[in-house]
């Protein structure tokens, strides 16, 4: 049977927001054959997790030494076996449809990964979207990163809403080692290696509230935000055109005139 592993890294003052991310999990309808297992990794070995996941045998608790949520996420890979591999932080929310969706656009083998549509999901609870979405269809290479530098490092896709073959996730040493935007990193290097796919139809909800990683001061220095950004940009820029080599033809070609030998 197929498996498509959801990944989710936590930390204590996400804690509040699984049972709703679970639910959102468990709402999921997927093709038929396939299965979904939930790898839940606490970043520390507190206990964090003790008590408080559902009795789901899909529901798979783990942890291990403190080292961001780069480190969770590869550390909950590790114990996954699903063949695509879909991202979901703790305070997101699975939209309906969103799994089934992924699922089909990786049906096609020339496609790698994908990122879908998102919805803010604010505090009284209405969604507000945004009108820089990619239109729906495969996503060429190299795209977001264009984007991405001509929009002062802000990404057109989320990078939070990923699912990608695992086999390129490995490819791609999986997500990169910084204490954040590690996501934004890998979302970046798979656009520059392979083709992707944007889903139109909303697949996440992204829980905006004041304890967000996203918001706080240590994410947004300038110091540490800037070295972040140049190290995403020259790895993909660096992966992008080591594939542009490979892809371009031979000088020679089969078959043609080298001309003389040396020293004829």
């Amino acid at each position: 049977m197929p498996v498509l592993s959801v990944i989710t890294p936590v930390h204590p003052p996400s804690l509040p927001y699984l049972t709703e991310a679970y639910e959102s999990l468990a709402a999921q309808e997927l093709p038929a054959g396939w299965t979904w297992e939930w790898l839940v990794q606490e970043d520390g070995e507190t206990g964090l997790l003790d008590d408080v996941l559902p009795a789901d045998k899909r529901v798979l608790p783990g942890s291990g030494r403190r080292g961001g949520p780069g480190v969770a996420r590869m550390m909950a890979l590790s114990r996954s076996r699903g063949e695509l591999i879909k991202a979901l932080d703790a305070d997101d929310l699975l939209a309906p449809g969103a799994l089934a969706r992924d699922i089909a656009a990786l049906g096609d083998p020339s496609i790698g990964w994908t990122t879908c549509r998102v919805l803010d999901l604010l505090p009284n609870g209405t969604t507000v979207g945004f009108d820089s979405d990619p239109e729906e269809g495969p996503i060429e290479r190299g795209a977001i990163l264009r984007y991405w530098r001509r929009n002062g490092y802000v990404s057109s896709v989320v990078a939070g809403t990923l699912c990608v073959r695992r086999d390129l996730l490995l490819e791609l040493g999986g997500w990169m080692a910084l204490p954040a935007s590690e996501d934004t990193g890998l979302v970046l290097a798979a656009n520059a290696v392979s083709d992707g796919y944007f889903l139109a139809t909303c697949g996440m909800y992204y829980r905006k509230w004041a304890g967000q990683v996203t918001r706080s001061a240590a994410h947004n220095g300038d110091a540490e935000r800037l070295a972040r950004m140049r190290l995403i940009g020259e790895r993909a820029e660096i992966m992008l055109e080591s594939r542009r080599c490979r892809a371009a033809p031979s000088r020679t070609g089969h078959g043609s005139d080298p001309g003389p030998a040396s020293g004829t």
